[in-house]
């Protein structure tokens, strides 16, 4: 085994934390966040939300199954940067083709391990979300503090139109069953068209478990390309960066509102929605990055544990008349939850389909599902 080759994490306000690479040598810059999952490490390092962002997985052990070929979200890792406190020397998993740190070096990703995580997150927890940089191989710390400060920060940036894809693609792939592995759909039921600002494949799978075909649209498409198409219904993705500068997809959203489809929106196309509604949005001190935040559903009375990645929120204080708020944070208070009384469109903050976490609101999927069976299709 070759010798770990020197790495350090510094944050704008000075912190600095030393330890050893894991991924590739060089250096990366980006907002620094914590997330408290337990599993999922590769779910979360290829989730398009996480563009621009450095992860840091307060579960000590990180990489004790190795890497798949199948349990990717997109079609590389999205996170800037991995902060890890241990990652052991050995992997197990019958589905396993590579270590995490080969993985990490195959895709160019510089990764730290070795450090106190637990202060880092306390750090981050009192003090907010920090831009940071991490450097691997030949570091220097006075020239990792001045890229971490000179990060811009995430409000303001436009990510989802450069994490989106270019031009628009079938899905009909279903949901990884053991023994099977992922099926395909074969009777579709309903046409959705999905805007791409970030799309996490789970989130395409479970639709069409359901019995959607599905077309997916670039973040940057039209309302018009999008009701020429002739669907049933219109879902607005996950995604990364700050929704307010995405004035192409409010714009289209607004027009879709309007247009009264059966209408889901899920973090990212949360927050779109919400804007392109009247609602205004803002940034989270930490934001919510996780798989054990409880959610309550306002209008059952139900508690859900849920999965969650945000680092921006809708302001309830903000909300039009045309907008009522379905679910709350049981950790802040936050918005988690929207529905439109106009029209036949909700939304939802967190992550129905986990990819990591519970999978206690995916039943969102299927009231999606049930909007669209009660509405005469626009064909």
């Amino acid at each position: 085994m070759s010798r770990a080759q020197p790495a350090i994490l510094v944050l704008a306000d000075g912190s600095v934390f030393r330890g050893l690479s894991i991924g590739a040598d060089g250096i990366t810059t980006g907002e620094v966040v914590f997330n408290t999952a337990l599993t999922g490490y590769q779910e979360i390092l290829t989730d398009p939300s996480y563009s621009r962002q450095i992860v840091t997985l307060t579960y000590p052990h990180i990489g004790n199954t190795g890497v798949n070929a199948k349990d990717v979200e997109s079609d590389r890792i999205h996170a800037a940067g991995l902060v890890v406190r241990d990652l052991p020397r050995l992997h197990s998993n019958f589905r396993a083709g590579q270590s995490l740190a080969d993985y990490l070096k195959s895709q160019n990703i510089v990764a730290i391990a070795d450090i106190d995580t637990r202060r880092l997150t306390r750090v981050l927890r009192e003090k907010g979300a920090q831009n940071g940089c991490v450097m691997a191989g030949a570091v220097d710390e006075a020239k990792a503090l001045e890229a971490a400060r000179a990060f811009p920060g995430l409000a303001g940036m436009d990510l989802a139109k450069v994490v989106s894809v270019s031009k628009a693609y079938e899905w009909n792939e279903t949901e990884w069953k053991l023994g099977r592995g992922y099926g395909q759909q074969a009777a579709p039921r309903f046409h959705v068209v999905a805007f791409d600002y970030g799309v996490k494949r789970n989130i395409l799978r479970m639709l069409a478990e359901r019995g959607c075909r599905l077309t997916v649209l670039p973040a940057t498409a039209t309302a018009a390309e999008a009701l020429a198409l002739k669907p049933d219904g219109i879902f607005l993705s996950n995604g990364p960066g700050d929704p307010e500068p995405c004035d192409y997809a409010i714009r289209a959203i607004g027009e879709l509102v309007a247009a009264k489809i059966p209408t889901f929106g899920i973090c990212l196309g949360h927050q779109l929605l919400a804007l392109a509604s009247g609602a205004k949005t803002v940034k989270m001190k930490f934001g919510h990055h996780g798989a054990n935040h409880p959610v309550k559903d306002l209008d059952s009375g139900r508690v859900a544990i849920t999965s969650q990645n945000h680092g921006f929120a809708v302001d309830a204080a903000t909300l039009p008349a045309t907008l009522r708020s379905t679910h709350v944070s049981l950790f802040d208070g936050s918005l988690q939850g929207l529905a439109r009384t106009d029209a036949p469109v909700f939304s939802f903050q967190g992550h129905p389909e986990a990819s990591p976490g519970p999978h206690d609101m995916s039943y969102l999927f299927d009231r999606f599902i049930q909007l669209m069976a009660d509405h005469a299709p626009v064909h």
